[in-house]
């Protein structure tokens, strides 16, 4: 039948490539590669560890291309790491409310991020953004339930056009100090794309609306704008309480 041949769709060769340095980046990793530079004529003993560092500073700050799900009724993972909890908790007082998620417990998903990790964080939805809420607070270990509560953190919350809000955390921890935001309210996004990061280490908290289910247990590892995390009406992940 005309038109039904795809001969042509993997005509063109597919490579890899290194994955480019974000922006917000990019001073670090010229403050390191000078001070490499500067070793190389001072204290040449330091050379190495050094060049180590810049190289793990421009790693840190890497952009790789993702591929969006474009199926719908689906939310991505706004994060690269590990899930470590799936549990339904009331939202935190700031996304409370009628003008947030209201006050009915939601499934909460948190995904932690080491400093090995891509630490850009994307939007689950694509929508507008209604509110970006910033909270100073404590850097304690992410693992803790509380530091959703008590630790420095920045809120999201993205309405898509059919109503559907998503509220999101962005997380700081032990090592990681500074929670930056690519968006602000009233901002156009789509699903996947870049709206923040977190400077070395922490976690990002997700809550789901009632119709959408979470298709990951804890244990199982998440590719920022690639890994779907929930699915409206989906079947609901063995041994994990929705």
């Amino acid at each position: 039948m005309a038109g039904s041949d795809h001969s042509d769709i993997s005509a063109a060769p597919i490579k890899w490539r290194f994955p480019e340095v974000h922006p917000e980046g990019r001073k670090y990793v010229l403050i390191a590669g000078v001070l490499t530079f500067v070793s190389l004529w001072i204290w040449d003993f330091w050379v190495w560890p050094m060049l180590f560092l810049t190289i793990g500073v421009a790693a840190f700050f890497r952009d790789p291309v993702r591929v969006v799900p474009q199926a719908g009724g689906v939310l991505v993972s706004p994060a690269d790491g590990l899930v470590t909890l799936v549990e339904r908790v009331p939202p935190p007082p700031d996304l409370a409310g009628d003008a947030a998620l209201g006050e009915a417990p939601l499934v909460r998903v948190s995904i932690t991020m080491t400093i090995f990790d891509v630490h850009l964080n994307r939007a689950p939805i694509g929508g507008t953004v209604r509110h970006v809420i910033y909270v100073s607070g404590k850097f304690l270990n992410t693992e803790r339930d509380k530091a959703s509560e008590e630790n420095e953190r920045q809120h999201l919350i993205i309405e898509h056009r059919d109503g559907t809000r998503i509220g999101m955390t962005q997380i700081a921890g032990l090592v990681s100090r500074r929670v930056v935001s690519f968006v602000k309210s009233g901002d156009i996004v789509v699903s996947g794309q870049r709206v923040g990061l977190i400077r070395f280490g922490s976690r990002v908290d997700i809550y789901l609306p009632d119709d959408h289910v979470c298709q990951l247990a804890p244990g199982q590892r998440c590719v920022a704008g690639e890994t779907i995390i929930a699915r409206r009406g989906g079947s609901p992940v063995t041994g994990v309480a929705q």
